[in-house]
């Protein structure tokens, strides 16, 4: 009820009631407390009070559209929260991550030992959350009708560390032939343009497709891609390159195919030579069906954490309960199960602040 209201019922009944000119002022300011306390409260309820503070985000460019969807849904109610997050690759990210220069490092990989000497020498301790499942896309140019589908062994054949020099999809035949294949490769040329090696995209392929059959070799090879390819740390860059030449190919996370299918061809791959063929799509690399499937995470910065309430409560709302499940809707990433999502949850709230 307004003042203006009350102060119309005092009017009606002065006849009746009869109040001392310091008792009404009391009695209008009392209600004036009261009034402007119901409007604080509603306020309140529709935008919260904001946590003042920044945070500074950088690592995987796979996972910084998902945790700069978050930050961005979480100003909206923190008008005092202030955000930098950037993607220059998973390696580049643990590299200022290990030296304190960043609150979370975004991953599409666990970090790797020697990362993990780095950060431990620098007295910095991390917390890591698994927050969602990422594919990896095997791609050609929609102009080549000749390839449908890879196994792991061709894709050894065509990238890996035997390959160097091969310029044409033929020259890859013995080497495939030798680990089983019976892929007939079209008589074209071969352009290659792919993660750089400070990317966790590159990472994850080279442990999921190189390193098992390279180990296997005899003798047994290096586990690395062959170094004379186009290398990018921009996917967009990527798609760029796999676009540009009717003969390509490449690789670069879902997501970022999904969203660029009108200018690529995704490939079908399978595991083992000769095996069934599996596309991309959400539901395989959710199911585990889709070869060439990963975690993503993010590693949060203890002591940053508990200096810098912002980090904490960006944290908290990012495994919040529907949060991260919104922004996959925009970005065609793959949820969690439930279990593996309270599983985190359990992580960071025995280790938050």
């Amino acid at each position: 009820m307004s003042i203006a209201c009350l102060a119309h019922g005092y009017q009606e009944d002065r006849t009746t009631v009869t109040l001392s000119r310091n008792r009404w002022l009391g009695a209008v300011a009392l209600i004036a407390l009261i009034v402007l306390s119901a409007c604080s409260s509603s306020a309140n309820t529709t935008a919260p009070d904001s946590t003042p503070g920044s945070i500074n985000v950088s690592g995987s460019s796979t996972v910084e559209p998902i945790s700069t969807g978050v930050a961005e849904r979480y100003k909206l109610a923190n008008s005092g929260f202030n955000y930098k997050i950037t993607g220059p690759g998973t390696g580049d990210g643990f590299k200022v991550f290990c030296t304190g220069e960043t609150d979370i490092s975004d991953a599409s990989r666990k970090i790797k030992d020697e990362e993990a000497a780095t950060c431990a020498a620098a007295g910095i301790e991390y917390t890591e959350l698994k927050i969602a499942i990422d594919g990896m896309t095997v791609m050609t140019s929609p102009e080549n009708s000749a390839v449908t589908c890879l196994s792991f062994p061709d894709l050894y054949a065509l990238t890996g560390p035997e390959s160097t020099g091969f310029d044409n999809w033929t020259d890859a035949s013995a080497l495939a032939a030798s680990l089983g294949s019976n892929t007939v490769f079209p008589n074209a040329d071969l352009s290659i343009t792919g993660p750089g090696e400070e990317s966790g995209t590159y990472d994850s392929y080279v442990e999921l497709v190189i390193t098992p059959i390279a180990s296997k070799m005899d003798p047994p090879q290096e586990s690395f891609s062959r170094p004379d390819y186009v290398a990018s740390g921009n996917d967009n860059a990527i798609i760029t390159g796999v676009a540009g030449s009717p003969t390509s190919l490449g690789w670069v996370g879902f997501a970022f195919a999904q969203e660029n299918q009108d200018k690529i061809k995704e490939l079908a791959l399978a595991k083992e030579p000769n095996g069934t063929c599996i596309v991309p799509t959400e539901a395989t690399i959710s199911d585990g069906t889709y070869p060439l499937s990963r975690s993503l995470y993010i590693y949060v910065n203890n002591a940053k954490a508990a200096e810098n309430p912002a980090v904490t409560d960006y944290v908290d709302y990012y495994l919040a309960e529907g949060t991260i499940s919104t922004v996959l809707e925009t970005v065609p990433y793959v949820n969690l199960a439930a279990d593996q999502l309270a599983e985190t949850r359990a992580t960071w709230e025995a280790a938050k602040p």
